[in-house]
Order: C-alpha cells, then sequence, then structure tokens
C-alpha cells in the first residue's frame, strides 16, 4: 500500500511545469536581449569610430574598424657603392630597410598600441623611421571617396602599395610638403573589403640643424568624403 505523504498533487505537478516553462521563456528572452545589445555595441562602435566622415587611426577602436595593425621600425643611414655626376664610382649613403613595398615583410617588427604613435620614438638628432599598417576599407565607406592622412613630426612621405605619387611643385600629399605639414592621400578606386598597404617614412628635422626631438605622428585618420555626382 502507496504512503499517500509520498505522492503530488496534480495541482502541483501542473505548477511546477508551468513555473519551468515561464524559467525557459525568460531565459530564452535574456538570451535574446544580450545578442541585441551586444549587436547595437557593435553599431555604435562602428559609428563612433567614424565619427564626422573620420575614422581616427590613432585610436584602438578606429584601427579594429580597418582590421588594422601597425609596426614600427627604426632606420640606419648605411654606405653604398654609387656614382659621382662624371659617372665613376664612389661611396654614397642609402638607408635600410627599404620598407616601402607592399610585400615588404614587417612580421619581426615591433607592433605598437594606435594610443601611443604619438609618443616619441626613434634615436633623435638626424634620424627616420617607418610606420606601416594594412587598410581594410569598412562598409561605411560604400559610395565615398577615402583619404588618408597623417602628420609626421618633422616631415613625413607616405607609400600607398609600393608608390610614392609626386609632381614638381606640389607637396602635402605622399611627399614631404613642409615643417610638420600633413600628408593627405587619396585611396584610388576605395571600395568596402579592398586592403592597402600603407607605409610612413618619417624624418626628423630641420636635418642641417641636428634637432633634438624625436619622431612621432600627430593626427591619423581615413576620411571618408561623399563623392561628388
Amino acid at each position: 500500500m502507496c504512503d499517500r505523504g509520498d505522492r503530488k498533487a496534480p495541482g502541483t505537478i501542473a505548477g511546477a511545469s508551468r513555473l519551468e516553462s515561464a524559467g525557459d521563456t525568460l531565459m530564452r528572452m535574456l538570451r535574446i536581449a544580450a545578442t541585441l545589445v551586444a549587436a547595437s555595441g557593435m553599431m555604435v562602435g562602428s559609428a563612433s569610430a567614424a565619427e564626422g566622415g573620420k575614422i581616427d587611426l590613432r585610436t584602438a577602436e578606429g584601427v579594429k574598424v580597418v582590421k588594422g595593425e601597425w609596426r614600427y621600425a627604426n632606420v640606419k643611414i648605411v654606405e653604398v657603392e654609387g656614382k659621382g655626376p662624371d659617372g665613376k664610382p664612389n661611396t654614397t649613403y642609402n638607408i635600410e630597410p627599404k620598407a616601402f613595398d607592399a610585400s615588404f615583410d614587417d612580421a619581426k617588427w615591433d607592433v605598437l598600441d594606435p594610443t601611443t604613435l604619438g609618443k616619441p620614438r626613434s634615436t633623435g638628432q638626424v634620424c627616420f623611421c617607418w610606420y606601416r599598417t594594412k587598410i581594410t576599407i569598412p562598409e561605411e565607406a560604400a559610395g565615398k571617396t577615402v583619404f588618408f592622412q597623417t602628420t609626421a613630426d618633422d616631415y613625413g612621405e607616405v607609400w600607398v602599395d609600393g608608390k610614392l605619387p609626386r609632381s614638381l611643385g606640389k607637396g602635402g600629399g605622399a611627399i614631404v610638403g613642409g615643417f610638420n605639414v600633413p600628408n593627405r592621400v587619396e585611396l584610388k578606386d576605395a571600395r568596402p573589403g579592398r586592403v592597402y598597404q600603407i607605409a610612413i617614412f618619417a624624418i626628423n628635422g630641420p636635418i642641417s640643424a641636428a634637432p633634438g626631438n624625436h619622431l612621432f605622428l600627430r593626427d591619423t585618420f581615413l576620411e571618408l568624403v561623399d563623392t561628388p555626382k
């Protein structure tokens, strides 16, 4: 004979079932809410990184938007064989490494926290360095003209995919424009997903005055501009 105390009333079982069902529903709702909040955060982050049509590449958020990573190396002046104006062999100077080519291997270089691009680097006096990064054009750039801009303290040259466009009498684009003058380069045929290799050659100056300061990058960003129709 069964002990009635071991039995559960039908109403108790049904109530427990309803509570369990309600708990499952609540958990599903919480998971959905968490997913929506995360997605919203990603959207807000992307929007803030491109605030005002600019993506700040001196922030972790901005670098994340373009799937980039900053790498750095000092530059040495080395003796090389050359030729004088008369064509006779001589000894002259060049730089190492020559890191302007898109295929250059910078895997062993220092990886920089983008928030430290404004931190003084290199050896001071007459010195040079390279900053390199890859930029993947983000979705928010669709249909826009994209410019890369930086200001090297004190002079800069900007190579894009191994090219340094220059014209007689013109400066401030890819080549030196003046003392702490911005370099501004259009990334041609920019479209979401396209990757560009950027190499910035920074120069301490004035060179003839053996400056006591060091090298760093001032404002560095992508600018997304509406393309004229």
